[in-house]
């Protein structure tokens, strides 16, 4: 299985348009950062994990020329506004498969309205094959998909384990039923905002505090804000096993 980081950064993205921050100004190309976004793939099979305003950038920059579907964690729009984008996958496909919980249904079907109408169809728009899921896991081309349930503020919303890989994101709190899904993990992807505390998201130090409890044999951090200073510098604070995520990292699992 093989897991390229798509975008690694926070809903505004890095650089932030018009910002004069010492991050957003950086010329370091691991300090620029899309939305957060991740492909999967393995065997015959290619998924991404959520679809933000830059996944039609993401997917030309990473040559992607084979999707089969996507996950979303939760409805927000750095998470889903590049839907439309899956338009090519579903002309040569004829169909992209979404697998979401119904709260994300209901909301892409109120904001893409044109792809989800079945009586006069924009002959242009995707085609999609809505499968709704909850808290139980499910069979995706021969991987088991665990569904983690994870607080984001006061909305419920997923991320995912595949095998020993899982990938959290906008997470702020996580019971102790679901962390007891992320045992005996080889990577974890988690959320860490900055490093001053934040009402929905992981700060970093929530977010290692996690990956201590979790105990993976390696964890990367992702939905990054430039107020968590630069690549370079976080990352040499990191303990060992821990590592700064940045757009086009690939690892094989």
């Amino acid at each position: 299985m093989k897991i390229t980081f798509l975008g690694t950064g926070t809903s505004q993205g890095i650089p932030i348009i018009g910002s004069k921050h010492e991050v957003c100004l950086s010329s370091d190309l691991k300090d620029k950062r899309l939305r957060s976004s991740i492909l999967v793939e393995w065997e015959n099979a290619s998924y991404v994990i959520d679809c933000g305003p830059d996944f039609r950038q993401q997917l030309l920059r990473a040559e992607v020329d084979k999707l089969d579907g996507i996950l979303f964690t939760h409805y927000h729009a750095d998470h889903t506004a590049g839907l439309d984008d899956v338009r090519p996958f579903s002309q040569r496909n004829g169909h992209v498969d979404f697998h979401c919980d119904t709260a994300v249904a209901e909301n892409l079907k109120e904001r893409f309205a044109y792809i989800f109408a079945t009586e006069n169809r924009y002959a242009g728009a995707p085609k999609v094959s809505l499968n709704i899921i909850d808290n139980q896991g499910f069979e995706l081309k021969n991987k088991f998909i665990q569904p983690i349930e994870v607080m984001h503020g006061n909305l419920k919303i997923f991320g995912f384990r595949i095998e020993k890989f899982a990938y959290i994101t906008d997470a702020k709190t996580i019971s102790q039923q679901e962390k007891e899904k992320l045992r005996g993990l080889d990577v974890l992807v988690v959320n860490a905002l900055r490093k001053h505390p934040h009402p929905t998201h992981f700060n970093v130090d929530e977010a290692l505090s996690f990956i201590n409890e979790i105990k993976p044999k390696k964890a990367y951090l992702t939905h990054i804000s430039s107020l968590l200073g630069f690549h370079k510098v976080v990352s040499n604070e990191l303990p060992p096993n821990v590592f700064l995520a940045y757009d086009g990292l690939m690892i094989d699992l």
